[in-house]
């Protein structure tokens, strides 16, 4: 059961690291094409759909895919990783909390 659960944590911990590379290798397309045609955006609007909508939307149009490409990617890297990290915690504490048990 022990190295079950050791081989899960390696195992979520290398799912995390893979997803989010891959995930900000394509999210980093769309954020040079951005740089380029110097779209301009904070952090608050990328958590913040109706501020996007209002603010960014108006000023760059013809921009829109991009942005709601990039900030789509951003997003699905936060969640997984949030899903990825509640889960390593999830089994880590139980191997903590059971680690005499197992040997």
């Amino acid at each position: 059961m022990y190295i079950v659960l050791i081989s899960l944590v390696w195992g979520l911990f290398a799912a995390m690291l893979f997803l989010n590379v891959y995930i900000r290798v394509k999210a980093f397309k769309y954020y040079r094409r951005l740089v380029e045609a110097r779209v301009d955006f904070g952090t608050t609007h990328i958590f913040n759909r109706e501020k996007l909508e209002k603010e960014v939307y108006p000023k760059y149009p013809q921009h829109r895919d991009d942005i709601d490409a990039f900030v789509g990617h951003i997003r699905k890297s936060l969640n997984i990783a949030i899903i990825l990290m509640a889960l390593i915690t999830l089994f880590g504490g139980i191997l903590m909390y059971f680690r005499n048990d197992f040997q």
